[in-house]
């Protein structure tokens, strides 16, 4: 399988469903070996299949980013498998409601841990096999709350402002070393993410929200990774803004 990013190796986290499993498949089809990195491993092995059906290669590497060793073992064995990571994308995320008071803070941790503690651990431990190989690209996905905050789902917002925040100084770190990095804010975007919510009310009301007519697809966003990825090297898009055309908020 020739394409854009041929002969590159990509370690794509929360492959299991969404924005990660449509990044692993446009990683593929552009010629890239993934690795994929998610909890539910029966669903990393289907897609491990249904790459490999299209003359792609991959692998499944099941476990949690909350998990740190688990994380960082990621990228360890990406590289121990391939022989290189020359993509990051972290796309493991999750999204719960809730305000301050009163709010349930393990709900509220768990959020901080997987969008993001989670990605800095495996930040961290690419940037070495990065710094050794002349460069590499890291690709995290942020949201449009990152920009705006609802009140509602106050542990969301300050995960991704604070994914933002490390994804900018990480840029500055590590840009002398040939590693682009890049901030992907997606709006709206048809995936599994709200149906995990606790509150029922609001759990469909989001679905409703990523759901809803003119919603970007998984598979657009994937698109716009492969197109950072492909740049040449002396350029880093450092933020993409994703919405669907219809979001005129501003």
């Amino acid at each position: 399988m020739a394409g854009l990013l041929d002969g590159r190796v990509a370690l794509v986290t929360g492959a299991s469903s969404g924005i990660g499993e449509a990044a692993a498949i446009a990683l593929a089809k552009a010629g890239a070996r993934v690795a994929l990195s998610a909890r539910r491993a029966d669903r990393l092995a289907t897609l491990v299949q249904r790459i490999e059906a299209t003359g792609g290669s991959a692998i499944a590497l099941p476990g949690d980013v909350v998990d740190e060793a688990a994380a960082k073992a990621a990228v360890e064995r990406t590289v121990a498998h391939f022989g290189r990571i020359d993509i990051l994308v972290n796309s493991a995320g999750v999204i719960q409601s809730g305000t301050i008071e009163n709010c349930d803070t393990a709900e509220y941790r768990r959020v901080l841990d997987v969008n993001l503690l989670g990605t800095l651990y495996t930040c961290s431990a690419a940037i070495g096999p990065m710094k050794a190989q002349g460069g590499g690209d890291i690709i995290n996905i942020s949201s449009q709350a990152s920009r705006k905050v609802a009140k509602i789902f106050n542990s969301y917002s300050a995960s991704k402002f604070a994914l933002n925040a490390m994804s900018e100084g990480l840029r500055q770190e590590v840009g002398g070393y040939g590693i682009r990095v890049c901030q992907l804010l997606p709006g709206a975007t048809r995936t599994e993410v709200a149906d995990h919510v606790s509150d029922p009310a609001l759990r469909s009301a989001m679905q409703a929200h990523v759901g809803k007519e003119g919603a970007v697809e998984a598979s657009e966003i994937a698109d716009a990774i492969v197109f950072v990825a492909a740049l040449p090297k002396h350029v880093n898009v450092d933020i993409i803004s994703i919405r669907p055309t219809s979001d005129t908020a501003p």
